[in-house]
Formats: structure tokens, C-alpha cells, sequence
């Protein structure tokens, strides 16, 4: 068990929680949830002891063991990914070095032997026995496979260091486990391992996590950070969701049924109070008036932009035809004669272990990279309309302010219409004149829909359209895709942006390896019973 006792945090006057008092049990998974900005991950280093907060302490039982996924790629670089693993479990990987050293000495001792003895029972007690293969398992299970046991972390590419650290974090049975962000950099065979072994895992759980899907799947409860505070519900993110909304109207409404009674009695006392007859019900309405109740509704630090894309033409039946695209990258063929064609209702979800090669074939048909060989062609009545995994070069001009940003993709020049488009974004007031090189990376993103729903494209292509959203942000990009009338190729992790956006799904490695119309689910069971 992990609890805090009056924990408060502020950064520069600025309160993140105030008094947080909670408990996480074991045998649950908490979904820690919040706005961005709201102190998720800054929450997350006050419970595993690497911030001090300014108020208050958090209480762990000393036999404890804590787990943190580590946030710094390079800190392992030197160190082979099996050891890196072992590493997690800090007891253990101790005695196993000090073990080591003690049997590699040269003049070995008979005190050397009492000690190799009591270190060689703390090994047993610690499982040491079965470590290495523990941690052969679980990378296994991540997509490492024991090719890569002994090679240097460094040598690793930046997806496959992710999954170590995260081996490393799970590796142990930990009594704690705290997790931000584990599914980033994950394919879906990866995130799936995760969620069966989480849904195994028998201690404490607290994870950071902008998948739906996933929080819905391993999730026994909901930790909401909003209005300073840290509350805890009982259920997955689609009950919590339903519930807070729930309560959000229920207070609206309660309000609104005091306020339309409190004007009826104050037009009463206006009318009657200096009529004699009428001043004692007068008086009585005064003093029902002063008795009526206004629960507040806090000011949730939540915000959902509007995100919808209408086009300015038709789509004919013909959409676009690829044959045989080829493209090597950096010596190693991703893409070799990929072939497909796209009718006009087509929403397809293009899945596949390797990310680079999906970004790889979208750039090309975006027109921003050339194949090596073969050819693609939109159909005549196409307009296309690109969201890049990279945006930055979007954001590296000399534009002034959001508004100059987005006049250049705009034809109504005029700053009203072009402040009302960045206020539905979220870019309110004197946010609609930020520099457009300061924002943050959810700010970019939401910079590159309000461009993209400019151009009333009936094509849309996105590599990756949820990356740096909140939840109420992907929310609103996942409506916003479902209601649009065009066709759409995308490639997420989301598994619920797949699942209620695509119907079709084209799994790509080099070739085109799978292609139908399909459910994502559907695709999944699929991939499931061929693997049986």
C-alpha cells in the first residue's frame, strides 16, 4: 500500500494539489488522470520519493518494494539490455555483483566463503535463480527477443529502449509499480503483453496513461487530478467519464432550479414590499431567498477543443491507386512494392510493427518524399490534407503570433474569424498571440487540425494524429474523424481511434501483408487465432 497524508505542491505560486490525502491499495490498478498541466507526472515523482513536496508526506511500509519506469533513455547506454533489466529489482542485481566479484577473486578466503554463503541465500530467497529467465520472458513478450540479451543499450534504437525500461520496471514482482506513459513508443503487440500482464499483476498499480482503451482494460479504479485535488472512484475510465458528467449536470441542473426560484422571489419582494398588505409574505420570500443553497461548480481544469472537417468537394468513387512502391531508408528496404487501392468511404487504419515505414510510405503520398520506384495516383476530384509525425519545420517561420500563423493557410484573412477558429482550439484571448516557435507540443498539434480543417480537404492522412493530446483532446479528434464525411488513412496506438474510426485495415511490413474491411478488433482476433 501507497498513501499521502496532507500532501501539497506549488511551482512558482502556482498550486498543483493542495492536501492530497489518499490511499492506493493492493491488488489495484489506479488510472491517474488529469488535464495537461494538471501534475500527473510531477504527482507520480511525489509518490516515488524523488520530489519532496512542499506540505505533507507520502507513507510507504519499509518492506516495500517500489518500481519506477525510468524516463531517461540514455541512462543504461552502457550497460547490456539483460543486465539493464536485472537492474530493476535493486536487492537482487546487488547481491548478484557483489556474488560475482566474491567468486572472480583470486585469493578466496574463507570469509569470503561465509559471505559467498549468505549472499548465495539471499539469492535463492530473492528468486536469483529463475532472474535471468524472468527477464528473458518479459522481453520476449515486449518484442525483444534474445538476439539483443548482449548487446549495449546504446545500441538499441529508441522504441526498442522503451521496452527494456519497461522489462525493467515490471521485472521483480514489485509491491509498487508507478508508471507514466508505458504504452508511448508501443506497437500493439507490445501493448497488448502489457495488458494481460498488468491484468495479472497481483500488487499496486498506478499508471499515466492518454489510451482509453488501455486505461478501460487494466484499470480497477480512476485517480482524477482536478481542482487541486487528487479524488479516487471505483470503476475504469468509461464509468468515471459517465459518472464525473453525470454529477457535472446534476449540479447544473440543481443550480439552475435555484437560480430560476430565487429570481421568482426577488421579482415578488420588488413588486410587494412597499405594499402593506403584501409586506409579511414579502418578508417570508426574503427569508427563503437568504435560505436557498447555490452549490458551486469548480472550474474544472478540463478543456475539450471542437474538431470537425468539412469538405469543400465531393469525393468521385476513384480515390487513389499505389503500385509497387519501393523505398529503401538509411540501407534497409522498409517499403518494397506496396499495392492497394482507395474508394471513396474508405477509413483505413495502416497497422504494422515498424512506425518508420508507414511514416515512410504517408510521406510519399503526401508528396514529401520521393519512391524509389513504383507509382501512386489521386483521383481527380481528390484534395489532400497532411498531419506529419513531425511537424516542427510548420512552426520554425517568422510569423508574429497564431493569428499570422494561420491567415497563411486561411481565406478569410479576417483577425475575428481567425481569433474565433483558434478559440475553439483552445487559443483564447492573449493565447491567440503566442509565438508560434514557444508552444508546447499539444499546442502544435492542435495548431496543425486548425490547418488542416482550413483546407476543406476530402483527403486526410495522419501519421499519428494523438500524440501529445490530453484525454479530452483525443476525445474530440476521435469524434471529429468519425463524423467526417472523406476518406481518412492513419496510423495510432490508440486502440480506440482504430476501432471506432477504421473500416478497413491494412497491415504493412515492406509489402502489404494484410488488407481488408474490417474492425480493429476484428483484425486482432484474427491475428490472435493465427498465432494459436
Amino acid at each position: 500500500m501507497i498513501s499521502t497524508t496532507n500532501v501539497s505542491l506549488r511551482f512558482g505560486g502556482k498550486k498543483l494539489f493542495e492536501d492530497v490525502n489518499v490511499k492506493f491499495t493492493p491488488g489495484n490498478c489506479y488510472g491517474l488522470i488529469g488535464a495537461n498541466g494538471a501534475g500527473k507526472s510531477t504527482f507520480l515523482k511525489v509518490l516515488s520519493k524523488e520530489l519532496e513536496p512542499n506540505t505533507g508526506e507520502v507513507i510507504i511500509p519499509g518492506d516495500l518494494r517500489l518500481s519506477v519506469l525510468k524516463q531517461d533513455h540514455y541512462a543504461y547506454d552502457e550497460f547490456p539490455v539483460l543486465k539493464t533489466v536485472l537492474m530493476g529489482n535493486a536487492r537482487l542485481y546487488k547481491v548478484m555483483e557483489e556474488k560475482d566479484a566474491l567468486y572472480a577473486k583470486p585469493d578466496f578466503s574463507e570469509a569470503d566463503g561465509v559471505r559467498a554463503s549468505e549472499l548465495e541465500g539471499v539469492f535463492a530467497e530473492l528468486n536469483g535463480w529463475e532472474a535471468e529467465s524472468e527477464a528473458g520472458v518479459m522481453l520476449a513478450g515486449l518484442g525483444i527477443d534474445e538476439s539483443y540479451h548482449h548487446k549495449l543499450m546504446k545500441e538499441l534504437n529508441g522504441g526498442e529502449k522503451v521496452k527494456v525500461l519497461l522489462a525493467q520496471a515490471l521485472f521483480g514482482q514489485p509491491d509498487i509499480l508507478l508508471l507514466d506513459e508505458p504504452t508511448n513508443h508501443l506497437d500493439i503487440y507490445a501493448i497488448q503483453w502489457l495488458e494481460e500482464f498488468l491484468l495479472n499483476f497481483q500488487n499496486t498499480v498506478i499508471v499515466i496513461s492518454h489510451d482509453r482503451h488501455f486505461l478501460n482494460k487494466v484499470c480497477t479504479h480512476i485517480a482524477d487530478i482536478d481542482f487541486g485535488k487528487v479524488t479516487t472512484y471505483t470503476g475504469n475510465y468509461d464509468f468515471w467519464r459517465e459518472a464525473s458528467e453525470l454529477k457535472q449536470r446534476l449540479l447544473a441542473d440543481q443550480n439552475k432550479k435555484s437560480a430560476d426560484k430565487a429570481d421568482e422571489l426577488k421579482a415578488f419582494i420588488q413588486r410587494f414590499s412597499a405594499n402593506a398588505s403584501k409586506s409579511r409574505q414579502a418578508s417570508s420570500r426574503q427569508k427563503q431567498l437568504e435560505k436557498l443553497e447555490f452549490t458551486d461548480l469548480p472550474a474544472s481544469s478540463r478543456r475539450q477543443p471542437f474538431i470537425g472537417f468539412d469538405m469543400k468537394r465531393d469525393l468521385g468513387n476513384e480515390v487513389l491507386t499505389v503500385d509497387k512502391l519501393t523505398k529503401t531508408w538509411e540501407g534497409e528496404t522498409l517499403l518494397k512494392n506496396v499495392s492497394f487501392n482507395l474508394k471513396k468511404g474508405d477509413k483505413v487504419a495502416f497497422v504494422g510493427r515498424n512506425d518508420l515505414a508507414k511514416t515512410l510510405l504517408f510521406e510519399i503520398l503526401a508528396g514529401e518524399l520521393a519512391a524509389d520506384s513504383g507509382s501512386f495516383n489521386w483521383g481527380i476530384t481528390t484534395s489532400v490534407s497532411y498531419f506529419p509525425t513531425d511537424n516542427s519545420k510548420y512552426f520554425t517561420g517568422a510569423e508574429d503570433s497564431l493569428v499570422d500563423w494561420l491567415r497563411q493557410y486561411s481565406h478569410d484573412k479576417d483577425e475575428g474569424f481567425l481569433r474565433g477558429f483558434l478559440g475553439k482550439m483552445l487559443f483564447s484571448g492573449n493565447d491567440a498571440l503566442k509565438k508560434p516557435d514557444v508552444l508546447s507540443g499539444g499546442e502544435r498539434v492542435r495548431c496543425m487540425f486548425s490547418k488542416m480543417m482550413l483546407s476543406g480537404a476530402n483527403i486526410l492522412i495522419f501519421d499519428g494524429p494523438t500524440a501529445h493530446l490530453d484525454l479530452e483532446s483525443i476525445t474530440a479528434v476521435n469524434e471529429g474523424l468519425k463524423r467526417f464525411k472523406g476518406t481518412i488513412l492513419f496510423t495510432s496506438h490508440d486502440h480506440e481511434l482504430i476501432q471506432t474510426v477504421a473500416n478497413r485495415i491494412i497491415e504493412i511490413d515492406q509489402g502489404v501483408m494484410y488488407d481488408n474491411h474490417i474492425t480493429y478488433d476484428e483484425y486482432l482476433e484474427k491475428k490472435k487465432s493465427e498465432t494459436h
